[in-house]
């Protein structure tokens, strides 16, 4: 089980499962800029090197650059116009990917004083493995799990018992 040292839940399931099915000597292209849970995984004995902050919608050229054997994107492509660009771009065999599920009980996350830090998408997961398999990727393994929140109120209420996040190790169906 993931440790208690861990700032979420979701970074110990996440890295757990990164163990699983990425050894520590492979490279990882993780996108987005150096976050929490990229220096969670150089703690953790991971080679990572991250993407300077370019609108991946708009510029993929770090994605198509990296000649490593992972690629890593939790929670990036909720923020994307088009994940299925990045998707295309990368060159490694193998991903592992996270996104937030849609909550039937909950609007899409929204910040109108930055537009970068914002979900133009929340996924349900048959969208995520859509446009994944549309982009040459197979999904071998998912796991999805619960954010409790410790707020008071019908919705932390069924964010206890709801699944917010959807995880998969992914493997190209006809590598290079």
């Amino acid at each position: 089980m993931y440790e208690n040292s861990f700032p979420h839940k979701r970074f110990g399931l996440t890295l757990e499962f990164l163990e699983k099915h990425i050894p520590k000597t492979d490279t990882i292209l993780d996108l987005g800029v150096e976050n929490p849970f990229s220096v969670i995984m150089k703690n953790a004995g991971y080679k990572v090197q991250n993407t300077t902050g370019l609108d991946l919608d708009d510029d993929v050229s770090e994605i198509e650059k990296f000649n490593g054997d992972v690629v890593t994107a939790f929670e990036i492509f909720e923020h994307l116009v088009s994940p299925y660009t990045s998707l295309k771009a990368i060159k490694s065999n193998k991903a592992v990917i996270s996104v937030p599920l849609k909550l039937w009980f909950s609007s899409a996350y929204r910040n109108k004083n930055d537009i970068r830090d914002q979900h133009y998408h929340e996924f349900e997961p048959w969208q995520l493995d859509y446009v994944l398999e549309k982009a040459g990727w197979k999904v071998v393994d998912r796991m999805k799990f619960t954010n409790p929140i410790k707020k008071i109120g019908l919705r932390p209420l069924l964010r206890k018992f709801t699944d917010r996040y959807y995880l998969v190790y992914c493997e190209k169906v006809n590598p290079s």
